[in-house]
């Protein structure tokens, strides 16, 4: 049998069993992934596939090495676990109470549980617990401080489970789902290590609840954390570490990862949707731009992950675009935080910043801990002058993720605002060190030891530096690392970049002032450093301005004619008008 065959069983009894136990998220995953699975084109022809993607620039992008194998882990080194059913002897009052559990009505479905001792149906008590006890948290956050404010509400049910649950595994009595929730109960509570520890050995035992997989990835925040984890090799493995690349910024390793996987899950949207955030963070627009068109042909009512593509069309100000990914998400789903953050760029794009924070603060009402809705809010502010407002936006998406360096920026330019440039600083740093191939960072950082209370030029100098380095989209960095070097008398590094920049301008096809600024000083360094030639070519090219950069160029024209002839002036008629 096929690897691509053995995948595809797997995930086929997967999907069935996480439905069974309510983990409905886990469930859905696993179903796209099985959709994902490449066809095998002997049995079907291209009119019989859901989707078609062979002409996708994309795909061809990632399949230019032919991948027909499992993932780096190889084949599954378990077949797939048959768990332990108990039907015969609870079975009616299980599907009584997951009856309940889709009703969302929690507590009823663990009260039918109470007496069952079977391992299926104390998971779904003791989680049905667990989600009761959050719907309850929830309720008191809105209770005491509203639904966007803070509070120390904690989910009641946390002891008891841990309690029920160390039991369970101490009498060997417990699933690999049973140890999936004591570790998120673990977590919860702040005992991250032995959470890490339950949940490593609840994916080992069964390999397909993302969930789990899902709940790992955000206890390994150090590349160390990551390595020392005693992972059995599963194709599912390849899954979590490119996650887990991803949200440590090791975005070539996860790229790497992501491409591989296609290998084997060709038609996977989410491998697709999560290409483009690595390729996001690397700001390549242009193909992120082109991976979320493609999603949205092949699932049309997608709305997970289309906050980021609104993300890309408000950088590049495609107005009609966001206009019809806005229009497109509220006709599917207008409550969803995801549809809310992009209505809310439409109406920032379009200049509408209050109706913008109504659109963000609803999607936070929807999900408290909506990272993006935070941020974005925070950006609003900033735009409307409310930095005390902005502030608190930045502080309450650092404290969801303390890896959001989109907020720690936020934070610098927030104080930066304030006049307080060692405080924006201290911002400014800590978001470079999450993503130190943003340009934006580096060039904020400069601007800050430029201000007058710091005046630190070669501080400076290295950031403008750094900036140039990392794909300067903008063109400042060559610029003003130029005019800094001019500043502190260093004419031969001056004219270096002034050359580099003249250069890019050239390339861009770019025209003003600082090709005026750059041409009018590489002229007058030639001229000192008497390369008469290369001067008058700059010279020749200001003849074309209209400005008084015009007459400078025809006084520099006349004195190097002078310089080098020996004879007196030239009239200005011998200049071209």
């Amino acid at each position: 049998m096929g690897s691509k065959e053995i995948c595809r069983n797997e995930l086929r009894v997967a999907v069935r069993q996480l439905s069974d136990r309510c983990l409905y998220s886990a469930s859905k995953w696993a179903a796209e992934q099985l959709v994902g699975i490449e066809l095998d084109p002997v049995k079907f022809t291209p009119s019989n596939t859901r989707f078609q993607r062979g002409s996708s620039s994309i795909h061809r992008r990632f399949r230019n090495n032919e991948i027909t194998s499992t993932p780096i882990a190889g084949v599954s080194y378990v077949s797939t676990p048959v768990m332990e059913e108990d039907d015969i002897v609870d079975g009616d009052f299980y599907l009584l109470a997951k009856s309940y559990f889709d009703c969302r009505e929690y507590r009823r479905a663990a009260h039918v549980l109470r007496d069952q001792s079977g391992k299926k149906a104390v998971f779904l008590q003791c989680y049905a617990l667990y989600l009761a006890g959050e719907k309850r948290k929830d309720e008191e956050n809105i209770e005491l401080e509203g639904p966007l404010g803070k509070s120390d509400a904690v989910n009641k049910e946390l002891v008891s489970l841990e309690r029920e649950l160390s039991m369970l595994r101490k009498n060997g009595s417990i699933d690999p789902f049973g140890l999936y929730l004591y570790g998120l109960v673990l977590k919860e509570k702040g005992n991250e290590h032995l959470a890490r520890n339950l949940l490593v050995e609840s994916v080992n035992s069964y390999p397909w609840n993302w969930s789990a997989w899902s709940e790992l990835q955000s206890l390994c925040t150090t590349i160390d954390i990551l390595h020392s984890l005693p992972l059995n090799n599963h194709w599912m493995k390849d899954f979590f570490l490119a996650g887990a690349y991803q949200e440590l910024r090791m975005h070539n390793e996860s790229l790497a990862k992501y491409e591989y996987l296609q290998g084997t899950f060709s038609f996977s949207n989410y491998i697709q949707a999560q290409i483009a955030k690595v390729q996001y963070s690397l700001r390549e627009f242009e193909q992120v731009e082109v991976i979320f068109e493609e999603l949205l042909r092949n699932d049309p009512y997608r709305v997970e992950d289309m906050d980021m593509y609104s993300n890309v069309l408000y950088a590049k100000e495609c107005f009609s675009a966001l206009s019809y990914l806005a229009h497109r998400v509220f006709m599917t789903d207008k409550y969803r935080p995801e549809s809310c953050c992009i209505i809310g760029n439409y109406y920032s794009l379009k200049g509408q910043h209050e109706k913008s924070v109504m659109y963000f603060r609803r999607a936070l009402k929807l999900n408290k801990n909506c990272l993006s809705a935070w941020t974005l809010m925070g950006h609003e502010y900033i735009e409307m002058n409310n930095t005390p407002a902005a502030v608190d936006a930045y502080r309450r998406a650092v404290d969801i993720n303390p890896c959001e360096y989109r907020a720690w920026y936020g934070l610098g330019q927030a104080y930066e605002m304030m006049g307080m440039p060692f405080y924006a600083l201290h911002y400014f740093r800590k978001s470079v060190f999450l993503q130190p191939s943003d340009s934006r960072i580096w060039i904020a950082m400069a601007k800050c030891y430029e201000k007058d209370q710091l005046h630190m030029l070669e501080e400076a100098i290295k950031c403008y530096r750094k900036a140039a380095n990392s794909n300067d989209r903008e063109a400042i960095a060559l610029h003003q690392l130029a005019k800094l070097h001019r500043e502190l008398g260093r004419l031969e590094e001056a004219a270096f970049y002034y050359k580099k920049d003249l250069e890019r301008m050239e390339a861009e096809e770019r025209d003003g002032p600082n090709m005026v600024e750059a041409l009018l000083f590489l002229a007058t360094h030639c001229k000192d450093q008497k390369r008469f030639e290369e001067a008058e070519v700059y010279c020749t090219r200001l003849l074309d301005y209209t400005g008084p950069e015009k007459e400078t160029a025809k006084s520099l024209l006349r004195g190097m004619r002078i310089a080098q002839s020996g004879f007196p002036s030239m009239s200005a008629e011998h200049f071209p008008p």
